[in-house]
């Protein structure tokens, strides 16, 4: 196995800085013109007023060579990306996910995860192979974030 040296390091922290401001919870090399097998990802929940954030509930990945190994059921709902800021589409995707990487101190794990976080690895990885959750989504889905914000406020007037 290659030595995670510097300059990988540096690429991941610069990844994670691009990822947080644009506000996003995941990102891939090749988004940022890199052609490595490199994403990372923070799906780390928000903690609630006054409350203490832990080690424990941090959801933060920085996933080498990562690998799709298991995934099993479906979730449908709407998906954006940082390659198309402004846009979102409806995409199905895999409700649990098993993965193996290498992290940043050169140790092989294997992840589980459910939801958001499987989501948002089966999104990052396509990104790895060259795809684009556009590629994915429902034909006619695709809309602007301000169209996307305007049907659920109408929807959610309709279920008052």
């Amino acid at each position: 196995m290659k030595l995670i040296n510097g300059r990988i390091r540096q690429l991941v922290e610069d990844m994670y800085d691009t990822m947080y401001e644009a506000g996003g919870v995941g990102l891939a090399a090749p988004q940022v013109g890199i052609l490595k097998r490199i994403v990372v990802i923070d799906v780390s929940p928000e903690p609630e007023e006054g409350e203490e954030f832990s080690e424990e509930d941090t959801m933060r990945f920085t996933m080498i060579n990562p690998e799709i190994l298991e995934t099993s059921g479906e979730q449908r709902g709407y998906e954006g990306c940082l390659s198309y800021v402004g846009m979102s589409g409806i995409v199905t995707r895999p409700e649990h996910v098993r993965v193996r990487f290498t992290d940043l101190d050169g140790e092989q794990y294997e992840l589980e995860g459910e939801g958001l976080l499987a989501r948002c690895i089966c999104h990052e990885l396509d990104h790895l192979d060259g795809h684009m959750y556009t590629e994915r989504a429902e034909e006619g889905s695709v809309i602007s974030n301000e169209e996307l914000a305007k049907r659920q406020q109408e929807s959610e007037q309709e279920e008052a």
